[in-house]
């Protein structure tokens, strides 16, 4: 009976209701960032389900503890997520090769980039915006790609070059 007792309180406390937040924080943004990703594995990029999944997950936690820890322990909340930023430069800069003389990853490191802002919105509580830029991301990736391939196709037909 304790035990039960025990469960209640806790599901009842404020820090259940601070837990059951970043939970739906976290798992907003693992379900976009797998939206993007999603997108990004059927098209066969380096960047796909999972790697997004990954990036805009982790930026919510590092959002999340950025405001968690300073507001334990003092400081400036936005340290921890301005480094964000530079640690996804290093790892969309990973994703860009140089091919056959030309360059190739420019979108997925761009990808990379924008499901990181999308984790930071969702870790920071801007669900609206984490979602509407998802899917801003999706069209853009969606259907933006299509009318590429298609311009690039009627530039140049099969068998002329």
């Amino acid at each position: 009976m304790a035990l039960v007792q025990l469960t209640y309180d806790f599901v009842h406390s404020e820090s259940s209701a601070a837990l059951l937040s970043n939970m739906g924080r976290l798992a907003l943004a693992a379900i976009l960032g797998a939206a993007i990703g999603l997108e990004r594995q059927i098209r066969h990029k380096a960047a796909g389900l999972r790697t997004t999944m990954l990036i805009c997950f982790g930026a919510a936690l590092y959002t999340i503890l950025s405001a968690e820890l300073a507001s334990a322990f003092g400081g400036d909340h936005t340290r921890i997520a301005a480094q964000i930023i530079p640690g996804i430069g290093f790892i969309g800069a990973g994703s860009i090769l140089r091919e056959r003389g030309s360059i190739v990853g420019l979108t997925t490191a761009a990808t990379i980039f924008v499901a990181a802002a999308v984790g930071m919105a969702a870790g920071g509580g801007l669900f609206l915006t984490a979602i509407f830029s998802t899917i801003v991301v999706l069209v853009s990736l969606v259907v933006f790609g299509w009318l590429e391939a298609r311009f690039a196709a009627a530039q140049h037909p099969a068998g002329s070059k």
